[in-house]
């Protein structure tokens, strides 16, 4: 694989310019990268001044906000790569909720979250109404490749060494879950952009 170089400031401003290519009433963007290593929520959060600046409405959802009721998602333990990779996300609510309400011809009116991971209590939140056009920036972890109808993808790639360095230690158990996803859903390929972190300060941009 073959990578560009490129400051985290210029990486946001052409990241912008591809989201506002896709001619789409509300674009989806969803951004995905192992949460203990990557922050994809701090791309999508230093995405939504400028996509603003140029016009856009824009609604931030994580993926973290539609998990499974505890008592679900830790059928298994609290610590099974299996349940991390297929039974954390709701993602029948995430895309009743959010991702169906935004594709083409849909109301444009979505759920910013559904439940409180801490209390695992329903928020019971109102909906809010994007205006077209407008962007959703959905981040969260495992969402290529997985059939969530999503507009644009971006997948922050660390390489297996990164990941094992970057990931805490009493969070390792985790590691086999990635990796199962990158094998099977091989999110390198799913994604329209592919950006390598091993470095934070310093991403490259996969060359297709």
């Amino acid at each position: 694989m073959r990578f560009r170089p490129i400051s985290p400031d210029r990486f946001v401003e052409e990241l912008g310019r591809r989201v506002l290519a896709v001619d789409l009433p509300y674009v989806r963007v969803a951004i995905d990268g192992a949460a203990e290593a990557t922050d994809p929520g701090a791309l999508a959060d230093s995405l939504v001044d400028p996509l603003r600046v140029l016009g856009r409405d824009v609604l931030r959802v994580s993926a973290s906000d539609f998990l499974r009721p505890a008592s679900l998602r830790y059928e298994r333990g609290r610590r099974d790569p299996g349940s991390r990779y297929d039974g954390w996300l709701d993602r029948g609510a995430l895309t009743r909720e959010v991702l169906t309400p935004l594709a083409p011809g849909g109301s444009g009116t979505a759920l910013p979250a559904l439940r409180d991971t801490e209390t695992d209590r329903a928020l019971r939140l109102p909906r809010t109404q994007l205006n077209a056009p407008g962007v959703l920036l959905l981040d969260g972890e495992l969402l290529l490749g997985r059939g969530l109808d999503i507009d644009f993808g971006v997948h922050l790639w660390l390489s297996p060494a990164a990941l094992d360095r970057r990931i805490p230690g009493d969070r390792h158990w985790a590691l086999p879950a990635y990796r199962r996803y990158e094998q099977e859903a091989e999110p390198l390929t799913a994604a329209d952009v592919v950006v390598r972190v091993d470095h934070p300060g310093s991403p490259a941009v996969l060359l297709r």
